[in-house]
């Protein structure tokens, strides 16, 4: 759906997020597709490694302190100069993305008089378990940020009844967008079995031995230490049982872990943590399955990539995974925090290749049928249209 050019040129849009990761790893190819449809398409965040990248891809970056913590003064100006780049910009669309980068990218824009606002609600801070004083705070926040909105695209339907019910937003106000991925990337069909075996051997795994997989930041949210504890147990089942840990030290969240976190836990030489990585596919190939025992989750990724590679998932039963895995079906389900529950879980698994492989293949026809990023991009377009309308 390619929008018009005006007299006065294409619509102009900003994405913002609170770090360059997220543009990076998250969002490059929405924007990218955003552009090719006639619209100017802008990046907002703090400053990175990762802006060189979405710059590279034509995306022009305006750089913001921001970060993920709580930080009232930096956050002011963090408003303030995200106000300044808003009025003198004049952005048509100012689309936010994660509860920081909502509630300052949305009073920026509000304040600096930008005709549509747009928010992809990614995932609420709170969950069943988060104590009552931070569980208000957090609802407080969403609900003013929720007040500058045109609309809110929810990544899942769970957040949409939450939104309801906690008087975060008007159900007029929400619509499901989903999540997705790039299928044809994550297809084991175009990988190299030379290349596999190669970075098997880089990495220092044994071709004989099962693999179970992590993909995510390396902070105690995900369940990394309740993956370390199932790890215990999973190793005195299969001894020859390794762990592949992908994903970044986030040094900005209160709990976060290195990858010493395995020494505590008498794992260490069974797990091989390689930081962030850019040959993902190939990572999955060499998994037989994949965990996420996160605590809170807004759509993963993980485990649609996962799917899309034939690697069934075992995540946690939380809103955000249950609409990634059906229990039984491309993976399993476990309670948050059980890390026994999980290591049985990946135990069966890892016994029964079988079970694995039809997994696998319904997986993959998941992915295909619900993960296609481009339908998500669809959506994202159809509301613009309408709202710039």
């Amino acid at each position: 759906m390619r929008v018009s050019r005006t007299e006065t040129g294409a619509p102009r849009v900003a994405h913002v997020t609170t770090v360059d990761l997220s543009l990076r790893y998250l969002l490059l190819n929405q924007l990218q597709r955003i552009r090719d449809e006639g619209y100017e398409v802008f990046g907002i965040s703090a400053d990175g490694p990762d802006v060189a990248t979405v710059e590279a891809h034509g995306i022009p970056h305006f750089a913001v302190p921001m970060t993920r913590r709580f930080t009232p003064l930096a956050d002011l100006q963090a408003l303030l100069a995200l106000t300044r780049i808003m009025r003198r910009e004049r952005f048509d669309v100012v689309h936010t993305h994660t509860p920081k980068a909502g509630l300052l990218g949305q009073l920026a824009a509000r304040l600096s008089g930008v005709p549509v606002v747009v928010n992809t609600l990614h995932g609420f801070y709170f969950h069943e378990g988060t104590k009552p004083l931070p569980r208000r705070f957090y609802i407080w926040m969403e609900r003013i940020a929720a007040r500058c909105s045109d609309v809110i695209l929810s990544q899942n339907e769970e957040d949409m009844a939450t939104a309801v019910a906690e008087r975060i937003a008007r159900p007029d106000l929400l619509k499901w967008l989903g999540n997705g991925i790039d299928i044809t990337r994550f297809d084991r069909r175009r990988l190299s079995s030379e290349r596999l075996r190669e970075l098997r051997d880089e990495i220092e795994l044994d071709a004989t031995a099962p693999v179970v997989g992590f993909v995510g930041r390396l902070v105690e949210e995900k369940g990394i230490l309740d993956l370390m504890e199932a790890a215990v147990s999973v190793i005195a089942e299969i001894p020859d049982a390794q762990f592949l840990i992908v994903g970044p030290y986030d040094e900005e969240k209160p709990d976060a872990l290195r990858p010493d976190v395995a020494e505590r836990y008498g794992v260490a030489d069974r797990c091989r943590f390689l930081g962030m990585r850019d040959d993902m596919p190939e990572l999955y190939a060499l998994m037989d399955v994949l965990v996420l025992p996160s605590y809170r989750e807004g759509f993963p990724r993980a485990p649609m990539e996962a799917s899309a590679m034939g690697v069934p998932a075992v995540v946690t039963d939380i809103r955000g995974c249950r609409e990634t895995v059906e229990h039984e079906v491309n993976g399993l389900l476990f309670p948050v925090g059980d890390a026994d529950g999980l290591a049985r879980a990946l135990i069966e698994l890892l016994r029964d290749p079988a079970r694995r492989h039809r997994m696998g293949v319904a997986g993959r026809a998941m992915a295909e049928d619900r993960f296609d990023e481009q339908k998500v991009f669809e959506r994202v377009l159809r509301e613009y249209e309408r709202l710039l309308r």
